[in-house]
């Protein structure tokens, strides 16, 4: 997102932190810019009965918990480490002066927001359809077209079908289901357990691989 010996310029720097470390809370004061320089992060709410809503995945290269840098609110969703992790992060007054400095940078955070909002109202527009057969189809064809969470040389969906349960609202059995039946019609290739959307021809394969 930001080059990190800009971001090292105005006085940045990294934090190592191990899988399920969190990073910070939902409602939590923000007092830095973050960016994942390696591993990957899960951006959640929890439910009222504990249970993860999944809002992203971030990976290298991204920035998260961006929001209370722009409207000095409390953070909008819980930052965990999925696997052992190295973050850049900059003080908010800082991050504020490079913003000031370089507003073409400015105008990158525009268009992140933005594009992230859009995401949301695609979900929020297909969680209000009961068909779970659609919104799994309809995040999967969001990932490739947004180029998100998806391979693009072999074109594997870089989810779980527990992470694609949590984004679209559905029980991990739900998902399994219809990834199934995406399977069984040729929209999809699975192999290995892995999902490939972009499918050509469908592949031949045992029911173990499901």
């Amino acid at each position: 997102m930001i080059d990190i010996n800009l971001l090292l310029s105005f006085g940045a720097s990294y934090k190592k932190v191990a899988a399920n470390d969190i990073i910070f809370n939902e409602g939590g004061v923000c007092s830095y810019y973050y960016q994942l320089v390696k591993g990957r992060v899960r951006w959640i709410n929890y439910t009222n009965d504990g249970k993860e809503y999944l809002q992203s995945i971030i990976e290298a290269g991204e920035c998260f918990g961006e929001l209370p840098l722009f409207d000095a609110g409390g953070y909008a969703a819980t930052s965990i480490a999925d696997v052992d992790s190295i973050l850049i992060r900059l003080n908010m007054s800082a991050f504020t002066q490079l913003l000031i400095e370089n507003p073409e940078i400015h105008f990158k955070f525009s268009k992140l927001l933005a594009n992230r909002l859009r995401f949301k109202f695609f979900i929020l527009k297909e969680m209000a359809f009961n068909d779970p057969a659609k919104r799994v189809n309809a995040l999967f064809h969001y990932l490739r077209d947004g180029k998100k969470h998806i391979c693009l040389t072999c074109s594997q969906i870089k989810l779980t079908r527990q992470q694609i349960a949590d984004m679209t609202g559905l029980r991990v059995e739900t998902v399994i289901r219809v990834v199934r039946n995406m399977y069984k019609n040729g929209e999809l290739k699975i192999v290995r357990g892995k999902i490939y959307f972009n499918v050509m021809t469908p592949v031949i394969m045992s029911e173990q691989e499901y």
